[in-house]
């Protein structure tokens, strides 16, 4: 389903609540997990307590059950940015909980990957409706391959998918806050959106943004390094220097550090491209270790120097020539 470009508060939560009306009845249902490679880092996380840090009064950012999440509280709802890993959606709720005694009414999934969409089945029991971009339904909605992880992922329920998508932004009046959602082409993946908290001057920058590590990209859903760049450049023209940048995975940033994580991805494309031209192999590539100066600062992360090369290298194949 296909909304308008914006949508007052009223009508936008007319509409998600009209949309998950009859729905009662799926939410009883018991369906499987949306499966997806768990990083390591992830998975020693879930052991912990959820970390909550709070950004402004009504903004917190939730850790260590998958990516990161973002929570908006306030007078009307709560709104919640992505779900976690699979089976962490009630430590998720009890953290939630501490901050509102409002529940989730609006789940929004910056991308389609299973430690952002994980707890939705979860979410959506507990009476969250979904949102997104109308790709990312396509892409839960049939099994996934993806190559680096050489890994099948099933269809998600019915669920699980989202029951609001759009095609290129969205706007939502919530909490008094006005929340600007917008679509970038492929880059993290064909699904990928920022959600820009405009009051509060907070973005969400999802898995465009892995703050002080080199990120995964998923050239299997159409993502490229070089669709990163475009990305971030667009992120860039609508933060200042007093925005609060949330990235998909690391620690809360700011503009000078997501400058130089897009000048680390617009560096390494330089290095690359020309290799996948000249016909070089992948491991040829990696060979010539074209990260090598970058590798102290950005390497040490669970995406390490090689394997991010492969991946960088196969996307430029794809995509970029």
């Amino acid at each position: 389903m296909k909304t308008p470009t914006n949508l007052n508060r009223r009508q936008a939560l007319q509409l998600l609540s009209g949309i998950a009306t009859g729905a009662t009845a799926l939410y009883s249902t018991s369906p499987s997990a949306n499966a997806f490679p768990r990083f390591r880092e992830d998975v020693e996380a879930e052991q912990g307590d959820v970390k909550v840090e709070k950004l402004t009064d009504s903004i917190a950012v939730l850790s260590g059950v998958g990516g990161n999440i973002a929570v908006l509280v306030g007078k009307d709802s709560t709104l919640q940015v992505d779900a976690g890993n699979p089976g962490t959606a009630p430590k998720t709720l009890k953290a939630v909980g501490e901050l509102t005694d409002k529940p989730v009414g609006v789940l929004i999934n910056t991308h389609w990957h299973g430690d952002h969409t994980g707890g939705n089945a979860d979410m959506a029991k507990a009476g969250s409706r979904i949102l997104g971009h109308d790709n990312l339904r396509k892409r839960l909605g049939n099994e996934q391959f993806i190559e680096a992880f050489n890994s099948k992922v099933p269809a998600s329920p019915e669920i699980a998918l989202p029951i609001l998508t759009f095609d290129d932004k969205l706007t939502l009046y919530l909490n008094g806050e006005e929340l600007h959602l917008a679509y970038v082409p492929p880059a993290h993946t064909d699904t990928d959106i920022y959600i820009h908290f405009a009051k509060a001057n907070v973005l969400h920058a999802g898995d465009l943004f892995f703050n002080g590590m080199y990120p995964f990209i998923d050239s299997s859903t159409k993502g490229w390094i070089g669709g990163m760049v475009g990305a971030a450049d667009r992120i860039l023209s609508v933060v200042d220097d007093k925005t609060k940048i949330i990235p998909g995975h690391g620690p809360v940033g700011t503009k000078a550090e997501f400058k130089q994580y897009r000048d680390m991805l617009a560096e390494i494309q330089a290095k690359i491209t020309p290799l996948v031209k000249a016909g070089k192999s992948v491991e040829e590539a990696i060979a010539a270790k074209p990260t090598a100066s970058l590798d102290d600062k950005w390497g040490r992360g669970f995406m390490k120097p090689d394997a991010f090369v492969r991946i960088v290298y196969g996307g430029i194949k794809k995509f970029g020539l």
